[in-house]
């Protein structure tokens, strides 16, 4: 039996650890976040807000976890793992594509630049670099695992910031709507 692929994936290991147990509690916590907001006697926001703000936060840091997985996993050659993350690349460009289109569509809250960059471009900018790096993965190993690296983390910021973000967001709608009321 061949062995698994040891380098340089095996120096990646406690990163991709850390980065996909981060990514799988902040992912829980947003399930707890979301099933107390929808609990709440008056809600701020709506399925189209939901859809164009809320889940991709969980997107952002499943596709994390599941970056983690491809590259925590015991390969025996590198293609396999090339064609993964392009596959996590081009889905996450689609998908943010989509989103864009949703935030765009929805009527519950005008986004201003900051959600443009925070919910379009950065993400865009995040799956780009492991679609890219992807490519790159079979004649530059080293840099392209940086670059997945650095577009990963990314993913996880980006997923704090929006659950950030979102829920400073309604918290202050509530205050708001208490001292009207």
């Amino acid at each position: 039996m061949q062995e698994a692929i040891a380098s340089p994936l095996a120096a990646w290991e406690s990163f991709y650890v850390i980065i996909g147990s981060s990514a799988a509690a902040l992912t829980g916590l947003m399930f707890v976040v979301v099933a107390l907001i929808a609990e709440s006697p008056s809600r701020e926001t709506s399925s189209q807000g939901i859809a164009a703000f809320g889940t991709p936060t969980i997107v952002h840091f499943c596709v994390a976890l599941l970056i983690s997985g491809i590259l925590s996993a015991p390969w025996h050659g590198l293609a396999n793992a090339d064609l993964a993350l392009g596959g996590c690349g081009i889905g996450g460009v689609i998908y943010t594509l989509i989103v864009t289109r949703r935030a765009r569509r929805q009527t519950g809250y005008k986004p201003v630049l900051e959600d443009w960059l925070w919910h379009g471009i950065f993400p865009l900018a995040a799956y780009l670099g492991v679609a890219f790096a992807s490519v790159l993965f079979r004649n530059d190993v080293a840099q392209a695992l940086f670059i997945v690296g650095g577009a990963t983390i990314s993913l996880v910021f980006i997923g704090i910031h929006n659950s950030w973000d979102t829920v400073t967001y309604i918290a202050a709608q509530r205050l708001e709507r208490e001292k009207r009321g």
